[in-house]
């Protein structure tokens, strides 16, 4: 691990002022101090901002609600208002790792964690996402990678929660040169979606804030499937989410997580569900919709019919089935 400078600050704007052009924020550091054993990654300052006012609050309005980048994945597990409200948040957060980990992990530094691909966490390996020539995972050991990608790299996304927000149409304020600024999902993970080197659409300095999540889809669930039953990475994840008015849909949103580089979504899929009553005949066509141009690499070609059974399973909960 290279030698780096730690200061704490109290408000957004020293923050922004102490990581400057080479350091790093650090709240539960959960990913961040990997990446430095590993020397992935090589600030020159660490920045603690654990101390920033106001970002360990869940609070909410008729219109939405507001979950501050500080709070504990634990926090929204526990929270018995967002079981309540939604329900898929809370699974989705009770499915991260360990209660250790979920009692220190922030929701800000779950949406940012950098990549899980071995060839990419392996010091000796300059793959394709570390200013290399190629994706060795392409050709290589793949089993844990993306069916969907817009560039070379196959490295998925692999936040739960960047999954489920997904669905409910949440949106990350996220602090760029002093303004806030406004990202779906889709757009908070977009530049790994075009650019083999990103992990996100966060550049140096920008710093999430805190997430609102509309509150126009009153029904929400989440399931994923990992290797192991507790304290894994998920092979598949899936969120959906709606409101549902006089049995049929309003509104609904479905997204997969661990097959591409962002939150999987497709909205001709979403369109079809769109006024319909939920059945099992209709949860698979929208299945058969979102899954629709996948492509398989040589070991993870099992990904495509268990996410259709996630995506079919996921929906049928939304209405008290499985």
């Amino acid at each position: 691990m290279k030698a780096f400078e730690y200061a704490t600050a109290h408000s957004t704007a020293s923050a922004r002022e102490l990581v400057a052009d080479k350091g790093a924020y650090i709240a539960g550091g959960n990913d961040l101090l990997g990446l430095l054993k590993e020397y992935l990654v090589e600030p020159n300052i660490l920045v603690n901002i654990k101390s920033l006012p106001g970002m360990n609050k869940i609070e909410h309005a008729r219109s939405h609600w507001t979950i501050g980048a500080l709070v504990t994945v634990a926090q929204i597990e526990n929270d018995a208002d967002i079981k309540k409200h939604f329900s898929g948040l809370h699974e989705a957060a009770g499915d991260v790792a360990s209660q250790q980990i979920r009692n220190v992990a922030t929701v800000g530094g779950n949406l940012a964690q950098h990549s899980r691909c071995w060839y990419f966490r392996h010091r000796d390996t300059k793959c394709l996402k570390k200013n290399g020539d190629l994706c060795f995972a392409r050709n290589g050991e793949n089993r844990y990678h993306s069916l969907f990608t817009g560039n070379t790299c196959i490295s998925p996304v692999i936040s739960s929660l960047a999954t489920v927000f997904a669905a409910l149409d949440a949106t990350a304020i996220v602090l760029r040169e002093g303004k806030e600024v406004r990202l779906s999902m889709a757009e908070l993970y977009q530049r790994a979606w075009e650019n083999p080197l990103a992990h996100n659409s966060l550049g140096q300095g920008d710093l999430i804030v805190r997430v609102e999540i509309p509150t126009a889809r009153t029904r929400s669930a989440f399931m994923q499937v990992s290797d192991k039953h507790a304290f894994d990475w998920a092979l598949v994840s899936c969120a959906a989410a709606a409101e549902v008015v006089g049995g049929k849909l309003k509104s609904p949103r479905v997204a997969l997580g661990s097959i591409s580089n962002v939150p999987h979504q497709v909205e001709t899929a979403n369109q079809f569900l769109d006024g319909k009553v939920l059945d099992d005949a209709t949860a698979t066509q929208a299945a058969d919709l979102i899954l629709k141009d996948a492509k398989p690499l040589e070991h993870n070609a099992y990904k495509v019919p268990m996410a259709h059974a996630l995506i079919r399973r996921t929906l049928l909960k939304l209405k008290g089935e499985a």
